[in-house]
């Protein structure tokens, strides 16, 4: 499943909105923290969740772009890699075959270099 990004402008708006209705803790369940909004349900009869809310949301907003995805967008990013270099990646692993056919490397040292390689791609 691909996951996006989460958006610091609605993450605010929502924590906000939290503020004026009558249940907050919206924003939580959106930045992907369930059992904090469990927590800010469960507490909504108090003036808890709100005053939370209100600081949050002008939290969010004070953040930059690189700051909200530091705390808020943990999964990595995929690398694209150019077609020129999994093509050299691919001659690089043709010459440790040979390398490894020849008897100069051992299986082992073949098999460690193949998925040092296989992983800059994948």
């Amino acid at each position: 499943m691909i996951e996006r990004s989460k958006s610091r402008k609605i993450a605010a708006v929502l924590a906000l909105t939290g503020i004026l209705s009558p249940i907050a803790g919206w924003h939580k369940f959106y930045l992907g923290q369930p059992l904090w909004g469990v927590v800010y349900l469960l507490l909504s009869w108090t003036p808890i969740p709100r005053a939370a809310s209100a600081i949050e949301g002008v939290w969010y907003l004070l953040q930059n772009e690189a700051e909200f995805d530091e705390n808020f967008n943990q999964s990595s990013p995929q690398i694209l890699i150019a077609p020129n270099n999994v093509k050299a990646i691919s001659e690089a692993m043709r010459q440790l075959d040979s390398l490894r056919e020849d008897g100069l490397i051992s299986e082992y040292e073949f098999e460690q270099k193949r998925r040092q390689m296989l992983d800059k791609i994948a």
